[in-house]
C-alpha cells in the first residue's frame, strides 16, 4: 500500500493541513503515511465477524434521570427576603438614565 502514496498526494494532504513541507519532510511524511496504510491494511486482515461492536472503552448505562422537581425553585423565598418585588421579580433602581 505504501507505493501508492505519491508526490501529489503529500502535496494535496499538505495544502488541506494547511502546511508547508520541504522536500526531505515531503519525503518522511511519504515513508510515515505508507505504514499508517500498510498497519491498517494488516488491521482490515483480522477476522472480527464474532466481535460485538462497541462505542465506548468501558460499559455506559444511561446517566440521564427524569427531571422531577422536588421542592420548587426557591423563588418564593428568595422574593420574601427582597427589599421590593413586582409581579414575581425583584426592583432594582435604574444603574443609567
Amino acid at each position: 500500500m505504501a507505493d501508492k502514496i505519491t508526490d501529489e498526494t503529500i502535496e494535496y494532504v499538505g495544502i488541506l493541513a494547511k502546511l508547508e513541507l520541504a522536500g526531505e519532510e515531503k519525503e518522511q511524511a511519504k515513508k510515515e503515511m505508507g505504514r499508517m496504510l500498510d498497519y491498517i491494511d494488516q488491521l482490515n486482515r483480522l477476522d472480527t465477524s464474532g466481535v460485538e461492536p462497541m462505542s465506548h472503552v468501558f460499559p455506559v448505562q444511561n446517566v440521564f434521570r427524569e427531571d422531577v422537581v422536588t421542592n420548587g425553585d426557591g423563588s418564593d423565598a428568595a422574593l420574601a427576603n427582597a427589599p421590593e418585588e413586582k409581579n414575581g421579580m425583584f426592583v432594582v433602581p435604574k444603574t443609567f438614565a
